[in-house]
């Protein structure tokens, strides 16, 4: 039923500065494939091929990533031993049918999700943030689609925080169907601590339904004077159900320094051509730094 994604990529990932100057944040790699690879993988993966990214200014090399270097495949089919390296960089170019739309200004993410009106139409769609990756078993976005089916309803995946940490996210309230779904009946875009409803923070992942639109439209700008699509999923919230899905599986936020390099240790550990000096390496690191 949903055979559409949309990924908001046009944020200037100022956190990341300086690296992220002249360099879009949803490129920067973990180990040796760029974050947003994943995030494109985690669509086809599941069943998703038709994919739209928001794009900004100073983001031209995200486009290129998903295209064709003819001259740097040319180069590898030469030299046998690139033969591996060939293959995966046709397959980067082929693994989905990907457009592109670029956000003109940095109006926050319910003005980035709105561009996609025209490319998503009457069909509800998946939207994954572009700064977030997920591990597990089954992908996140599968997860979504099969509630989605079940409910046929907003659906936005969900985590629990540390309440201390709510102020980072969307935070969502409401009363729990089963050990995973909740009704939602209340969203705050980054409370202080005691104001949140819950410790349920929304995951980067949503499906939304095509309603979405005129509820943006409707939507005042909000924290940081910027349109939030937490805003305008609570006015979509005043006609229609909204679901929050506990995912199954790890997220890890690319958008910050500290939980970037948690994730480059965790992904470089599953790597077999070097997870075991690596291990090595960090025991080492460790034992050097207790003794400091």
């Amino acid at each position: 039923m949903i055979r559409k994604a949309v990924i908001p990529a046009a944020g200037l990932g100022t956190r990341f500065l300086p690296a992220t100057k002249a360099q879009p944040k949803e490129m920067l790699p973990i180990i040796d494939i760029p974050t947003i690879q994943y995030v494109v993988q985690e669509c086809v993966e599941s069943g998703i091929e038709d994919i739209l990214i928001i794009t900004g200014k100073g983001k031209r090399s995200i486009e290129d990533h998903f295209d064709r270097n003819l001259e740097l495949e040319e180069r590898l089919l030469k030299e046998r031993e690139d033969e591996y390296w060939y293959n995966e960089l046709r397959h980067i170019d082929s693994m989905a049918n990907i457009h592109f739309v670029r956000q003109k200004e940095q109006n926050g993410l319910g003005d980035a999700i709105y561009y996609a009106r025209f490319h998503c139409g009457s069909e509800a769609f998946a939207v994954l943030l572009g700064d977030s990756v997920n591990d597990s078993v089954i992908p996140i976005t599968q997860q979504m689609i099969d509630t989605y089916e079940q409910y046929r309803h907003t659906v936005i995946a969900v985590q629990q925080v540390d309440k201390n940490r709510v102020d980072r996210y969307g935070i969502v309230g409401g009363t729990f169907l089963s050990d995973r779904i909740m009704q939602v009946s209340e969203m705050v875009e980054k409370p202080a601590p005691d104001k949140a409803p819950s410790n349920w923070a929304v995951a980067g992942r949503y499906i939304l339904t095509p309603e979405i639109f005129q509820a943006i439209e409707q939507t005042p700008r909000g924290k940081g004077n910027e349109i939030q699509l937490t805003d305008a999923l609570r006015i979509l919230l005043q006609t229609e159900s909204i679901i929050a899905m506990k995912i199954e599986g790890r997220r890890y936020d690319i958008g910050n320094k500290l939980d970037y390099l948690k994730t480059t240790v965790d992904f470089a550990l599953k790597r077999k051509e070097f997870a075991n000096d690596f291990a090595a390496y960090l025991r080492k690191k460790l034992n050097e730094f207790d003794k400091v």
